[in-house]
């Protein structure tokens, strides 16, 4: 049996979370959009912040393989063998959103940060393109363009253009490619790697790496009081456990395109969770912005193969 026939299987052998992927993909995004609250909170540097986020649910997920078998990687095949390069791969493109992302945040504006960053899904659909000829309809096109029209409106009140932020927006711009190099390699290699193999081996990969930089250029790596542990606890379990678990739970019934669109609501839902928690006000062009960017999601949805 070849790869893709295999691949085909296994998507098959679970048709209701074919069914379910769509809104599980949301639940996750509503997860994932706390994760600035909890950096914000968090006591430690940003880079131990996602030492905190990556390392702390590891044993969870290792857990998680030893109690089902079903959910533990082949190492007997050489197909087996692969994909753990595979998610090595995908975890060393997580730890470089996640450390270049944080470092934007210190050298621009956060509006600026959180653009550029949400740019991942053109460069999905490029590569997707590229690299596995994965073809998209016009429909997609539109959604994806209204969609990104709509982050831009969301922070376009606190969006600069400045030579003196050059450099953070530079690397603001780097964080969506490494996103969107996760997004397409977890998005393959779950076709045929359970849910729980993929976040614990790609999980140590990003753990291994931010600790070794947050190490080097922050020194103190965990909380030193109850309540940064309780923060690193609420990051690793709500953001990592729940949100990004269930975004790779997902890729392997979605398009890596669409659920990179979908998304796109984080800056919404942060947004939101901004003015309940810190008091920080919504305006009637952040309203716009959300708008357009559900419209485009929807359209991206109707332009998608089911």
């Amino acid at each position: 049996m070849d790869v893709k026939a295999a691949e085909n299987m296994a998507v098959a052998a679970k048709p209701w979370l074919a069914r379910a992927a769509l809104p599980l993909l949301v639940f996750g995004t509503v997860a994932l959009s706390f994760s600035p609250i909890f950096v914000r909170l968090s006591e430690v540097g940003p880079i131990a912040t996602g030492v905190n986020r990556m390392m702390l649910p590891l044993p969870f997920f290792f857990a998680w393989m030893l109690l089902k078998p079903s959910q533990r990687l082949s190492f007997g095949t050489r197909q087996g063998q692969l994909d753990l390069r595979y998610l090595w791969l995908a975890g060393a493109f997580f730890a470089g959103d996640l450390c270049v992302w944080h470092w934007s945040i210190k050298l621009t504006s956060v509006a600026n940060s959180t653009v550029l960053a949400n740019l991942s899904p053109v460069f999905v659909v490029i590569a997707a393109w590229l690299l596995f000829r994965e073809r998209v309809s016009q429909l997609f096109l539109l959604g994806l363009l209204t969609a990104l029209a709509g982050v831009a409106v969301l922070m376009a009140e606190s969006f600069t253009v400045s030579t003196t932020t050059l450099t953070g927006d530079a690397l603001g711009l780097s964080t969506s490619l490494f996103y969107a190099g996760y997004l397409l390699t977890i998005a393959r290699v779950r076709k045929r790697v359970p849910t729980a193999a993929a976040m614990a081996w790609g999980g140590l990969a990003a753990s291994l790496i931010l600790y070794a930089i947050a190490a080097t250029f922050e020194g103190n790596v965990w909380p030193e009081t109850a309540r940064g542990w309780l923060v690193a606890f609420g990051l690793a379990g709500v953001t990592q456990i729940v949100g990004q678990t269930l975004v790779a739970l997902t890729l392997a019934h979605v398009q890596a395109g669409f659920g990179s669109m979908v998304l796109l609501l984080q800056p919404i839902l942060s947004a939101v969770l901004a003015w309940v928690l810190f008091n920080e006000p919504l305006s009637l062009w952040q309203a716009v912005g959300g708008l357009a960017i559900i419209t485009g999601l929807e359209l991206s949805r109707r332009g998608t193969p089911k």
